[in-house]
């Protein structure tokens, strides 16, 4: 701007640019002297950057990478050497885990430490899909944050279980037992599940039809005791839930109940033997022991 044309603004008498809008007019006004020495120190520092980190990505001739600066700084390596020196130590760890037994692992704090943090990423990885977070269950897959167990739970028998799974037919050493489907194989009449359902409601003190309940109690002798025992308690034998609590997998009223009767409920596990390795199954049974208290 020449000085013949130089326009001052009459109140603060600063030099304007010439520019309006709605008849505001720009001051020229320098930049504060503090904003420009960030600003350039900010330049000077993203130039050096770029010469001694990697910065630019994918330039001609450096097939498709980007430049690897002075330094030869590179987050990818580091994390390598961090994941492998991390792998080190945890196979340390799982070596002293194996050679332990689960009681002793249970009374060696560090290593019972060590078991619940590897257990319990495990689980949620693996287990949780069903089971939930924090094993807390829902209708169909047992809660594991109490101590109602269907099968044994002491910790050899988490472990046992998590090995070899539930009705996993190729694991000769799963736990297996099979509910009779009374209705659909019609191996009990409609009107005889219904006083069945009515006679395992009794068990628990609930509302229930007192004649029909005693026509089922003659049902239950000839085909339940076998595995619920002649008391309903059940039996960890062969799996058969105790009918006399207030726990209920698949529901406890007594539409669910006759379901139950009528299908059968044999739900499966898979044997996760193979697909852990031993440290993260025996990790996997101190979490999941862990979670309800155990036995």
């Amino acid at each position: 701007m020449s000085d013949e044309n130089t326009e001052y603004d009459p109140h603060s008498g600063v030099e304007t640019t010439g520019h309006s809008w709605d008849g505001i007019k720009e001051l020229n006004n320098p930049l504060p002297r503090w904003w420009l020495i960030v600003w350039y120190a900010t330049i000077f520092w993203a130039v050096i950057y770029m010469i001694l980190m990697p910065a630019w990505p994918a330039l001609p001739g450096l097939g498709g990478t980007n430049t690897p600066g002075l330094l030869g700084k590179s987050d990818r390596a580091e994390v390598t050497k961090e994941v492998s020196a991390m792998r080190t130590e945890r196979g340390v760890a799982s070596q002293k885990l194996m050679s332990a037994s689960l009681v002793e692992i249970q009374n060696d704090l560090n290593l019972q430490q060590f078991a619940m943090a590897m257990g319990e990423s495990a689980f949620g990885d693996n287990c949780a899909t069903c089971h939930g977070s924090g094993g807390r269950g829902a209708k169909g897959y047992p809660m594991l944050a109490d101590d109602v167990w269907l099968w044994d739970g002491t910790l050899d028998g988490i472990e046992q279980t998590i090995r070899h799974g539930i009705r996993h037919d190729s694991d000769d050493l799963t736990r297996m037992s099979a509910m009779p489907a009374f209705g659909r194989d019609n191996l009990l009449t409609s009107t005889q599940i219904d006083d069945l359902v009515q006679h395992v409601l009794s068990f628990s003190d609930r509302q229930s039809n007192a004649d029909s309940a005693a026509r089922g109690s003659v049902l239950f002798a000839s085909q339940c005791v076998s595995c619920h025992g002649a008391d309903a308690k059940g039996s960890r034998l062969v799996g058969a839930p105790n009918l006399t609590d207030a726990e209920w997998l698949f529901g406890g009223e007594p539409a669910d109940i006759r379901a139950t009767v009528t299908n059968a409920r044999n739900a499966h596990m898979p044997a996760w033997q193979g697909r852990l390795d031993d440290p993260t199954i025996k990790a996997l049974a101190v979490y999941v022991h862990s979670l309800g208290g155990g036995e």
